[in-house]
């Protein structure tokens, strides 16, 4: 019992020493948003301030225009996790559980796109997205990334995982391929699935250089590159930068928190399988 009791305690002394470490960015990010341009630029720096203010959220919301930055990172962020985990879960499915020819090659070429940085394919997909006369558009931010490589390939490795007998059961009931994947395999990857699109609203609602590219005016612009305003050439105004930071974080915490069991859910039944 002895033994016991001292594992135990050294366990959760271990995950409370690993909560600190985790909590610590967002515990200093947060204090940081009610101290005083001077506390913040003060060395050595400090965890805590002999006095807090509330003008910096007053600052931001003056000067930026948030809520049409809120409605457009909204619309570009879930716009693109909404389109793109159904065609990532399409073709992973094909993928998986459909014989046809070149399928591997077909695969493996999908891979290789996940090898190529986004800085070799900025000046094609500019050009592209402007020849079509998408620029500065919802539709130009949230086409291009419709789909993924990292999707497909997730998506395919949890339809691996899941038993033949499903959609033979289905073809003996005379379903087709989409009716398959539809009716049978799409209500079982629902974790998977809402995994994948935490993954999309993240990777999307943090990206600051793709929607920088992408618009040309103020009323497009997502959180991200509406921040960059507070960035000079000289000068960086750390104390709206970081209120601004809290207030698009905000959103991220809330979703994480109510979809963290299908999270977990979906990082372990995908096994990610080759």
């Amino acid at each position: 019992m002895k033994k016991l009791t001292w594992s135990h305690a050294a366990s959760y002394g271990l995950i409370l020493i690993l909560l600190v470490l985790v909590l610590h960015p967002f515990l200093w990010l947060l204090i940081s948003t009610f101290k005083t341009e001077q506390e913040l630029l003060k060395y050595p720096p400090t965890f805590l301030s002999d006095t807090y203010i509330l003008s910096q959220y007053a600052n931001v919301w003056d000067r930026l225009p948030l809520v049409q930055f809120f409605k457009n990172t909204v619309i570009f962020s879930g716009g693109v996790m909404i389109f793109s985990v159904f065609l990532d879960s399409m073709a992973g499915y094909a993928f998986a559980r459909i014989q046809f020819k070149g399928r591997k090659v077909l695969f493996t070429l999908v891979l290789i796109t996940m090898m190529i940085p986004f800085q070799v394919l900025m000046i094609p997909l500019f050009v592209e997205v402007y020849k079509f006369g998408l620029l500065d558009t919802y539709t130009g931010l949230i086409l291009p990334r419709a789909s993924s490589a990292f999707g497909i390939f997730m998506m395919r490795s949890f339809f691996i995982s899941l038993p033949k007998d499903l959609e033979e059961s289905g073809r003996v009931d005379g379903l087709n391929e989409f009716r398959i994947y539809w009716n049978i395999m799409l209500p079982l990857c629902k974790s998977s699935m809402i995994t994948l699109g935490i993954f999309h609203l993240m990777n999307n609602w943090n990206d600051l250089l793709y929607p920088l590219m992408m618009t040309s005016s103020t009323d497009m612009r997502t959180l991200s590159a509406g921040l960059a305003m507070f960035v000079g050439q000289r000068t960086v105004e750390y104390g709206p930068t970081l209120a601004a930071s809290m207030l698009a974080l905000l959103p991220l915490i809330v979703v994480y928190t109510f979809a963290q069991k299908y999270f977990v859910q979906g990082a372990a039944t995908s096994g990610l399988k080759g």
